[in-house]
């Protein structure tokens, strides 16, 4: 009897084991959109502001 070929399958090596929730290309997050950099200069500014208020 060949005990290789029974059971389950083998999954492949470089096969994540579960889909994340923001995965790419997904409604969460998709593909080819990305927040311009003046959005994340003025979060950055609107941060350094608050913690220098604190």
């Amino acid at each position: 009897m060949d005990y290789g070929k029974s059971g389950a399958p083998k999954a492949d090596k470089n096969t994540p084991r579960h889909n994340e929730h923001n995965a790419k290309g997904t409604t969460q997050n998709p593909f080819g959109q990305r927040t311009p950099k003046a959005d994340l200069l003025a979060r950055m500014k609107a941060a350094a502001a608050k913690n220098k208020k604190d």
